[in-house]
């Protein structure tokens, strides 16, 4: 019962990234936000990676390089999402996002020379038409719906080149990993400014008044920290098709079902079919990948599933797997 458990908790913080950054009403500015998710995520991480890994203040010379690649990726990626957040409907940026799975294909096949079957071809013609009908490009939406494509191709790069590395990671990387980004990003806090942290907003559909801080503080502790450390737990425990399932498909249905619930935000129907496509072929695509390995959404914290024991992946999953 447990492991379910963990899984609706994955579910739930990944699918709040949107609403957090909405909820912040423009008040932060988006790159000193971005800054902000990374910190409190850090700060989360800090508190608890201790009791998992006593020794993870230690860094091996050979995790240096790493460290800092992969760091650069996640400040890029988690960037990206939340900018288009910012300008576009919570469903457009779940569904365009989930490219992702295409994009690691292709650089998998480019990169680490893994084979194409005849099966991928056709989940790539059913994803094509599904972008196709989705209109990414058209309406008033196309800045933020490139956005979100974009960023589907930097976490791709970011899982291409952990499975590349190929090595045996501690909980305690995970931390490393975010303490870089929060370097990288910090020079938004100084050209952007703090934002207005002490703002009160009063919300209707809540009927309170809540401080802007409080909401930033969700993004970094909820959306990322919490998120991060309940998909180790899962990882653990689960089947790789139940947690794929969720994590194309069930996670981006409920993020957009908060975007509907909290801000009225309603996809359209060529949004909603084209998705649908796009959605049920990237699990499709990514259970072809694992070959009953563990899915490919979030590479970079499934280093937490190493603690327990070491393994060795199959040829198509170099690197088993954070969103």
């Amino acid at each position: 019962m447990s492991k379910y458990i963990f899984l609706l908790l994955v579910t739930l913080s990944e699918a709040t990234i949107g609403v957090f950054v909405k909820l912040t009403g423009g008040y932060i500015p988006i790159f000193t936000l971005n800054f902000y998710r990374v910190f409190f995520a850090l700060l989360f991480l800090l508190a608890v990676v201790p009791f998992i890994d006593k020794n993870f203040w230690r860094i091996p010379r050979k995790h240096i390089r790493p460290i800092l690649i992969i760091g650069l990726l996640i400040a890029a990626q988690i960037s990206m999402f939340n900018i288009a957040m910012s300008l576009v409907p919570i469903a457009n940026v779940v569904i365009f996002w989930s490219v992702a799975p295409f994009f690691v294909f292709i650089f998998s096949t480019l990169f680490l020379k893994e084979k194409i079957r005849k099966e991928h071809i056709l989940i790539f013609l059913i994803a094509l038409i599904g972008i196709l009908i989705a209109k990414p490009f058209g309406g008033g939406n196309t800045l933020g719906n490139a956005i979100a494509l974009i960023d589907g191709a930097v976490y791709a790069t970011l899982v291409t080149y952990m499975r590349f590395e190929d090595k045996t990671e501690s909980p305690g990387l995970v931390f490393w990993f975010m303490f870089m980004s929060c370097i990288y990003l910090l020079p938004a806090f100084f050209i952007f400014g703090p934002g207005d942290f002490s703002h009160i907003i009063h919300y209707s559909a809540l009927g309170l008044q809540l401080p802007v801080i409080l909401w930033v503080v969700c993004l970094g502790m909820i959306s990322t920290g919490v998120a991060y450390l309940f998909i180790t737990l899962t990882l653990k425990n689960i089947e790789a098709s139940i947690y794929s399932l969720v994590d194309i498909i069930v996670s981006p249905i409920v993020a957009a079902f908060f975007g509907y619930l909290i801000f009225k935000e309603i996809p359209s129907i060529n949004m909603i079919y084209g998705g649908v496509l796009l959605l049920i072929s990237g699990f499709w695509l990514t259970n072809f990948m694992t070959e009953g390995q563990t899915g490919w959404f979030f590479s970079l914290i499934s280093n937490f599933k190493k603690w327990t024991r070491k393994e060795h992946p199959s040829p198509m999953i170099r690197h088993k797997n954070i969103k």
